[in-house]
């Protein structure tokens, strides 16, 4: 019987839509659409189901953690990263391996960007190295899976 493949599932939360509009001498010049592109071309490459969501709203996100299908979990929640006990709690009730990712370095900015309420439960966190914590972050999931 042929082994399913695995699936990593890349969550990018509020705001994150506005990549390359956005405050881009700190989030860079590439759009949200370049970035998904670019993570399912390398997530091809190497054999791995790739999905992707973007919602600014909490609840999505949340729903979207407790009802997909993934074996691995990449997540920005973005401004959500500070503040959300419920994307902490769905991530906890799926068990299931997750890395979380910030394209700024949160360590870097304002003192209340600098607690993460996700950090202390994923395997790892990759923060501040713009698209690069993305791209990462994926081989890290997809060598852990492995």
């Amino acid at each position: 019987m042929k082994k399913k493949k695995d699936k990593i599932l890349v969550i990018h939360g509020p705001n994150l839509n506005l990549l390359g509009k956005r405050e881009t001498s700190l989030y860079g010049k590439f759009t949200l659409r370049e970035l998904n592109k670019e993570l399912k071309k390398t997530a091809e490459s190497r054999k791995i189901s790739l999905e992707t969501f973007q919602s600014n709203s909490e609840g999505r996100i949340v729903d979207k953690i407790a009802s997909a299908e993934y074996d691995f979990l990449i997540i920005n929640p973005a401004g959500y990263t500070h503040s959300s006990v419920a994307i902490r709690d769905a991530i906890l009730a799926r068990n299931v391996p997750a890395i979380e990712v910030h394209i700024s370095n949160i360590f870097k900015r304002e003192e209340f960007r600098r607690k993460s309420l996700v950090s202390d439960i994923a395997v790892g966190t990759i923060t501040g190295l713009g698209k690069l914590s993305y791209l990462l972050a994926l081989e890290a999931a997809i060598n852990i899976l492995k």
